[in-house]
């Protein structure tokens, strides 16, 4: 069984170039496009690695890594954020949420 990723991403254009280059490399790809959506995912499928966008509608993906963090099953899931926020103090904050790595779009 190939290990799962849950991209957490609104912009549809690059959640589908995620999903096609990560599947390429022989990853079981899933693709939420909310951060309700991602949090419901979550608990139905727990994936291996998560990737996830600030600025999502409904739950932000700061909340969204905050809550992965407190569910016991979800804990120690590593999360990577990928957001246009690139200023340092945003860089912090996502660390500091929770977050194992900090890319910047």
């Amino acid at each position: 069984m190939n290990p799962r990723i849950l991209v957490v991403e609104d912009d549809d254009a690059l959640g589908t170039l995620l999903r096609y280059n990560l599947e390429r490399e022989g990853y079981a790809v899933a693709v939420a496009t909310d951060g309700e959506e991602a949090l419901i995912q979550t608990e139905e499928h727990l994936p291996d690695l998560v990737v996830l966008d600030w600025m999502l509608p409904k739950v932000s993906g700061i909340e969204v890594c905050r809550r992965l963090r407190q569910r016991p099953q979800s804990r120690n899931v590593p999360i990577i954020m990928l957001t246009a926020r690139g200023e340092e103090s945003d860089r912090i904050r996502g660390l500091d949420t929770g977050a194992d790595d900090y890319v910047v779009k």
